[in-house]
């Protein structure tokens, strides 16, 4: 009964710090992307202020996902240090409680939390991150926009007098390559006006280059061209750029959008990180437990809370630059993707403990 009092009052100040975090971070930073958005719509005469409001919170969810680290590490920081302060943590000890034992509401509602972000929230956050991309793109940005689904790809482009819709089946990178190719033709107001059959489409020198192609307009019989140009101003990289980003895709859609990935020929390199960075997320805000611990507990008696802070900070930005590193890697393919995305979660929540055992029990 003792042990579950105890339990539930540490877990309670952990709570409390938090959410007092987490809330203090998200305002500040939807400040910062409104202000943001403004500067960019400011010669926008249709990017009125409701839409960039609402744009600043469809971006929330992705910033918040980068920034939990730090949250969960000032909130361990303060939670340790308050009550190491207030002597209630020494009394603890001096009852035979141990440093881990402390340490667990904070561990178990941070693995909690994680679990519950990377399998409820992500999906949220992925779908208010999609609805921000469309607004972006519709308002801010002119990009062509690409769809992969199980039934193939699909390229939407246009130029002064026409839209174009793309599909295929099969895609080579290197040349792009489209096969077989299917081209939708509209004009400016979305009327259909026929269609184009052709075994396959190149793309070079900003155009597509089409061999034995078959135009079917709509009311008149079909016509045979041996070669016909498509101009363009897509690359490959640009479609992987317009393609349906990781961040938009939730944890439970991904591991179905790399098999169509793979289906057509693309690189699913981006999409499998994400997949796993999600997955190793968990681990990683539990390391950050560990090292609060360490820090505040530890430096509360050689200097207060300035120490512990700084040295929150400076290890907290460590991590943070180390993963945003080893993750490049990853994505370019010079590191493999499991290594990429679990390397420093499992690296940070070994040393976090090493660290605290050392302090405390070494």
């Amino acid at each position: 009964m003792k042990g579950w009092t105890l339990f539930r009052y540490l877990g309670g100040q952990y709570l409390l710090w938090f959410a007092c975090f987490f809330l203090g971070l998200t305002g500040i930073i939807y400040l910062f992307e409104v202000a943001e958005l403004l500067r960019r719509s400011a010669d926008l005469e249709h990017a009125s202020l409701g839409l960039v409001l609402r744009m600043g919170a469809y971006k929330l969810p992705d910033t918040i996902e980068k920034i939990l680290p730090f949250v969960v590490l000032f909130a361990s920081l303060f939670t340790f240090w308050r009550l190491t302060r207030s002597q209630e943590l020494i009394v603890a000890r001096a009852a035979g409680v141990s440093a881990w034992q402390f340490l667990a509401p904070a561990f178990l509602l941070t693995l909690f939390f994680g679990i519950f972000q990377v399998t409820l929230m992500n999906p949220v956050g992925a779908s208010m991150t999609t609805r921000y991309q469309e607004l972006d793109a519709r308002y801010f940005r002119q990009v062509p926009s690409l769809e992969l689904t199980g039934a193939g790809l699909w390229l939407r482009q246009e130029d002064a007098d026409k839209h174009y819709l793309l599909h295929a089946d099969q895609v080579t990178p290197t040349p792009l390559t489209l096969r077989p190719l299917i081209v939708f033709i509209y004009d400016k107001n979305n009327v259909y006006l026929g269609r184009l059959d052709a075994p396959q489409a190149v793309l070079q020198n900003k155009e597509w280059v089409i061999s034995k192609a078959w135009f079917n307009w709509n009311g008149q019989m079909p016509v045979y061209e041996e070669a016909f140009t498509l101009p363009t101003t897509l690359t490959m990289d640009k479609i992987q750029e317009s393609m349906a980003p990781p961040n938009t895709i939730s944890l439970w859609r991904l591991p179905r959008f790399i098999r169509a990935l793979r289906s057509v020929g693309l690189p699913p390199v981006r999409h499998e990180l994400r997949l796993q960075t999600l997955l190793a997320q968990p681990p990683m805000l539990c390391a950050m437990v560990f090292f609060a611990a360490a820090f505040s507990l530890r430096l509360n008696r050689r200097g207060g809370l300035l120490n512990a802070m700084m040295a929150g900070i400076f290890t907290g930005s460590l991590i943070f630059a180390l993963n945003n590193v080893v993750t490049a890697l990853g994505s370019n393919q010079t590191l493999p993707v499991l290594l990429a995305a679990w390397a420093v979660p499992l690296m940070a929540l070994i040393s976090g403990q090493a660290t605290l055992l050392y302090l405390e029990d070494g």
